[in-house]
C-alpha cells in the first residue's frame, strides 16, 4: 500500500487550509482508480489517504504529490509497505508499517524548502531504501523544475495537458491561448515539459516496484 500524509506548511501563523485541500484532493481523485481510503483530516492541519500499491495507485500518488508541491503550501510524506487488515473505514484509525513510514517521511519533508518538500520511506531492506531514495530524488527534481516554471509556462502546460495527445495539439493550444504556435513552443521548451513527461513514467514504475504486492 501507499500512504500519503500531507501537512500544512507554516500553519502556526496561517489560516487552516485543510478544508480547501480536502476539496482539491476530492476533485483530483474523482473518477481515478487507486484510492483505497479517501483523504481526510487526521490531526491538526494534516490530511491522509491510502492508495493501492499497484500501477493506478502509484500513478495517483505521483500526480497528487506534484499537485501539492505546486501549491507550495504542503509537505508530503509517502510511506510504502504493508498495513494491518481489515482496514478501518477511515485512515486515522488504521495501522501498519506504511503509516509509520509516512509519518517519518512527512517529518523529513517539513525540513525542506517549499516546492521540494517531499520525502519517501519504504521497506528497510537495502533494495527498498535505494528505490525509496530514487523516487524521492526524482520527485524533488521535478518539484524544483516546476518551481522555476513561469506563469506563462504553466499556462501553456495546463492547456496542453487538457488536450488529447495527437497531431495539432500545439496549434490548438495556441488558438486557445491567443498566441502564436511558436510562442507556445517556446513556453513549453522553457517549462521543460517534455522532460517532465519523460521522467514521470519512471517515477511511477519505481514507486510501484517499491510497493510490491498489495
Amino acid at each position: 500500500m501507499i500512504v500519503l500524509t500531507v501537512d500544512q506548511r507554516g500553519s502556526t501563523y496561517a489560516e487552516d487550509r485543510v478544508p480547501v485541500v480536502l476539496e482539491q484532493l476530492a476533485k483530483w481523485t474523482s473518477g481515478r482508480a487507486g484510492i483505497v481510503l479517501p483523504f481526510e483530516r487526521t490531526i491538526g492541519d494534516e490530511v491522509q489517504g491510502v492508495l493501492s500499491g499497484h500501477s493506478p495507485g502509484a500513478q495517483l500518488a505521483v500526480d497528487l504529490t506534484l499537485d501539492l508541491l505546486r501549491d507550495r503550501g504542503w509537505s508530503v510524506g509517502i510511506g510504502v509497505g504493508p498495513v494491518e487488515t481489515p482496514l478501518p473505514a477511515v485512515s486515522r484509525d488504521a495501522r501498519g508499517p506504511a503509516f509509520y513510514r509516512a509519518r517519518d517521511a512527512v517529518n523529513r519533508a517539513k525540513t525542506r524548502v517549499s516546492g521540494k518538500s517531499v520525502a519517501v520511506e519504504g521497506p528497510t531492506a537495502a533494495s527498498g531504501e535505494r528505490r525509496a531514495h530514487e523516487v524521492e530524488s526524482l520527485l524533488q527534481l521535478l518539484g524544483a523544475v516546476r518551481a522555476r516554471r513561469t506563469p506563462h509556462g504553466w499556462e501553456a502546460v495546463d492547456v496542453l495537458s487538457g488536450l488529447a495527445d495527437k497531431p495539432g495539439r500545439q496549434k490548438a493550444a495556441a488558438q486557445l491561448l491567443g498566441v502564436s504556435e511558436q510562442a507556445v513552443s517556446q513556453r513549453v521548451r522553457a517549462a521543460m515539459w517534455s522532460e517532465e513527461c519523460a521522467v514521470l513514467p519512471v517515477i511511477v514504475r519505481r514507486l510501484e516496484e517499491l510497493s510490491g504486492p498489495t
